[in-house]
């Protein structure tokens, strides 16, 4: 008697049903993480951008406003081209490559805020972080807005 060699169509068919059940579970999870991991950007530059400033602020005791969003107001969800040649170069910050938000530095007296802003999901409404001196960068928006 020939034995056969091979898989059966049900054999299969239940191979392709369970990676399908397991990719309906992974995609969700995975959107969410990459999400999350877009978001994240926009805090973090704002802390640097306030750590540069107090560096500048050490070495030679004056802050530099920068008093436009770079590099525009007008976030979308796409990663834009970082705009060299405003005061971010002056204080020694610079993003590595693109970034999916704005940033600007308002100075008052003694005292700076720098800002961040994002849409990173695209519906037309910003997330808003800032930092301060004594602050880290925390969330102005609700944390349902990205």
């Amino acid at each position: 008697m020939h034995k056969q060699k091979g898989f059966t169509l049900i054999e299969l068919m239940i191979v392709v049903a369970i990676i399908g059940i397991l990719a309906s579970i992974a995609v969700p999870g995975f959107l969410d993480m990459q999400l999350r991991a877009k978001l994240a950007e926009v805090p973090a530059n704002v802390d640097g951008i306030k750590t540069a400033e107090m560096a500048y602020n050490a070495a030679y005791d004056k802050m530099i406003p920068q008093s436009s969003f770079v590099p525009t107001e007008a976030v979308t969800k796409s990663q834009m081209d970082w705009k060299f040649g405003s005061n971010f170069d002056t204080i020694g910050w610079a993003p590595d490559g693109k970034v999916r938000g704005a940033y600007k530095i308002d100075v008052k007296d003694v005292e700076f805020i720098v800002y961040g802003i994002s849409d990173v999901d695209g519906d037309g409404t910003n997330a808003t972080f800032t930092a301060m001196r004594d602050t880290n960068a925390s969330p102005v928006t609700s944390s349902m807005v990205y």
